[in-house]
């Protein structure tokens, strides 16, 4: 007998326990913002081989020379673009600086979309003067600031110093893949979030 009431408990623990009956994990109120469209999002490229560089800083196509993602990298923001449309998360335009790395993640993130390719995005450094820095800077500013088309959000990628100087000191430690979320009104912004690269296949289980 003590054996059966074990074996029934035991069942009935399993059963309260199915993943039918736990309660869904709680979404950051950001996700049903997303949702609804109107923000953008701005991520640092994905992760990168740390012992390649930039090294023809002023030609662009010449990707031999650029420091490029890694396979994680690659996976990471494959697993990203998944994540977003587990999530319904509406993106209806995508911007990326003209080094390679940032084309290729929009590219993997969000495949059916023609990245808009620029030069306000590349990444400041101190090959360029300060005067180009500062201009890349505001336009960054500016993107963050700007509301995307209708029904959807704005997706930029771009560099870790173009990050840091146009978002502040605060971001000094922003990750490969990292995203900042905005809110633009067309004139300012507000950060919404700051979301790691793993944060959002944990958030769309």
């Amino acid at each position: 007998m003590p054996i059966v009431r074990f074996a029934a408990m035991f069942a009935l623990l399993a059963f309260l326990l199915s993943p039918q009956l736990l309660p869904a994990q709680a979404q950051p109120q950001w996700v049903a913002a997303l949702r609804s469209g109107g923000h953008v999002i701005v991520f640092r490229h994905g992760a990168t081989h740390q012992d390649q560089a930039d090294t023809d800083p002023f030609n662009w196509n010449n990707t031999e020379k650029q420091r490029h993602l890694n396979n994680a990298g690659r996976a990471k923001h494959k697993e990203i673009g998944e994540a977003f449309r587990k999530l319904r998360i509406p993106v209806s335009a995508v911007y990326t600086s003209l080094i390679f790395r940032a084309i290729e993640t929009g590219k993997i993130m969000f495949p059916d979309i023609t990245p808009t390719t620029t030069v306000d995005l590349v990444e400041t450094a101190l090959v360029y003067t300060p005067i180009e820095n500062n201009r890349r800077i505001a336009a960054l500013r500016k993107m963050a600031a700007t509301i995307p088309p209708a029904g959807g959000n704005a997706v930029i990628v771009s560099h870790k110093g173009n990050v840091l100087d146009a978002f502040g000191k605060d971001w000094f430690d922003v990750a490969e893949g990292e995203a900042t979320i905005t809110k633009p009104d067309g004139n300012a912004y507000t950060v919404v979030a700051r979301v790691k690269a793993d944060d959002w296949a944990r958030i769309a289980q």
